[in-house]
């Protein structure tokens, strides 16, 4: 007889449903384990409803966004009301952190009609950094990573990092390690919901509402940015609705980053909140596919009020203001624009006790141009045209003008990609360091009015 009896029919019977009950409750877990795999795929591979791409369901990425948020050429003292009105459009969600960056790498061909005197604005214009009559590089001119954070439905957070050798104020050649710094170029808290008040209010360091200042160029900035573009630390109230656009922006006194100057108990220590600047534009709807945009600015403390010999960021005896109008018109396919920009009082330093028959003046730029966009094989081409002028001193001086011609073409491989070339031509030579002497033997200044030069620039933009 067997040791172990046969099992009956009933036993049998629950075996086979209590594996039956377990295999079911085996294939639930796999189709939960299944579904979180799904999910989990779909985060890390950027996508959302399909859609917005992110990184791990935390940080997202928008080219769109991107090349907006870091373009240096468009709406360059503007980019809070891009992130406001990127919000209420739904170009970019609340509650979400964004990831943007961008490269531009450039190659350009230079040649001067005098020795080791350039006046390509994109680097600073010196002979510590250009020798000789002909000059060439292939270099990353600049470089950008930016985190945009939307903290509910009313405040924005914006950081900025740039790397930029070319345009550093540090001491030495592009390869120093002293110009090869990354600087945190941008950075604010904003307080705004244009859903529900037309009101907000940002706090930090940003682009001084000051003038347009942007460029129809694909690269190379106008005269108007390269003197009166500032970048400062400040509180700036805004208003934006039904297109009208005011904005005032109380600026830390002392000499700022760029573009702004008010003495504070006589020195250049930013210790107080003793400068402003003020805008207002409005945007009219000319036609159904065309607005025209008009504008004006205050400055009350410009960097145009130190004494002679000009040096960068030193301390002034007083205020000197400047005002600023601008117009645009803007079509479905081209945009035209003009701007000039002027100095209340005359520049102390532009004049040179050595050469006295010239004596001090204003300080002023202006442009005007225009960039129309076709279509080529599909992808988007714009063509561009522009003229800026900076005028630092009385007629015949070697500081009086500097003039900048610009021819661009760029070409857009994506939306966030852009491939371009410029001619420029620059008439004069006018470095703001030492504009009218002080860094050679009296009687004599490095500035140069004609010194002419002609330069070649390819380079491309890629934003992501």
């Amino acid at each position: 007889m067997s040791a172990h009896a046969a099992p009956t029919l009933e036993e049998l019977a629950a075996k086979l449903e209590l594996l039956a009950s377990e295999n079911a409750q085996l294939k639930q877990r796999i189709a939960a384990l299944e579904e979180g795999a799904d999910t989990t795929a779909t985060q890390q591979s950027g996508q959302k409803d399909g859609t917005t791409p992110n990184l791990g369901g935390y940080i997202k990425l928008d080219h769109d966004y991107s090349y907006a948020i870091l373009d240096p050429t468009t709406n360059i003292n503007r980019k809070q009301e891009l992130i406001l009105e990127s919000k209420r459009n739904g170009g970019i969600d609340k509650n979400s952190v964004y990831l943007s960056a961008a490269v531009t790498p450039i190659a350009n061909y230079q040649k001067s009609t005098t020795e080791s005197k350039f006046g390509y604005l994109m680097r600073h214009p010196t002979s510590s950094n250009q020798r000789t009559k002909t000059v060439s590089e292939a270099v990353l001119h600049s470089a950008q990573i930016a985190l945009t954070a939307n903290l509910g439905d009313w405040i924005s957070a914006y950081i900025e990092m740039l790397y930029d050798p070319e345009q550093s104020f540090g001491a030495g050649t592009i390869t120093d390690v002293n110009r090869n710094q990354v600087q945190v170029r941008r950075g604010y808290v904003m307080l705004g919901n244009l859903d529900a008040s037309p009101f907000y209010l940002s706090l930090g360091k940003m682009a001084t509402p000051f003038g347009l200042t942007d460029t129809p160029n694909p690269f190379t900035a106008s005269t108007v940015w390269h003197a009166f573009g500032g970048l400062a630390y400040g509180i700036n109230a805004g208003y934006l609705n039904n297109g009208l656009s005011i904005k005032l922006m109380g600026i830390q006194g002392g000499a700022q980053f760029r573009a702004a100057n008010v003495p504070v108990d006589g020195s250049n220590v930013p210790s107080k909140l003793n400068n402003f600047a003020a805008d207002i534009n409005y945007r009219f709807q000319v036609e159904d596919d065309t607005q025209w945009v008009v504008g004006a600015s205050y400055l009350k403390g410009s960097p145009y009020c130190q004494d002679y010999p000009v040096v960068h960021f030193e301390s002034c005896e007083e205020e000197n203001g400047a005002y600023d109008a601008y117009t645009q018109l803007i079509g479905s396919n081209w945009m035209v624009q003009a701007e000039y920009a002027k100095t209340e009082e005359l520049w102390p330093g532009t004049y040179n006790p050595s050469i006295p028959q010239f004596d001090p003046a204003k300080v002023s730029s202006w442009d005007v141009g225009g960039r129309i966009s076709s279509e080529f094989n599909g992808y988007r081409v714009d063509w561009s045209a522009d003229f800026s002028r900076f005028e630092s001193g009385p007629g015949g001086s070697p500081w009086e003008r500097q003039d900048q011609w610009v021819l661009g073409v760029a070409g857009f491989l994506t939306p966030s990609t852009k491939l371009f070339a410029e001619l420029i031509r620059t008439e004069g030579y006018v470095p703001l360091n030492f504009i009218s002497g002080g860094n050679v033997p009296d009687g004599q200044t490095h500035s140069d009015a004609d010194a002419d030069s002609n330069i070649l620039m390819l380079g491309i933009n890629a934003a992501f």
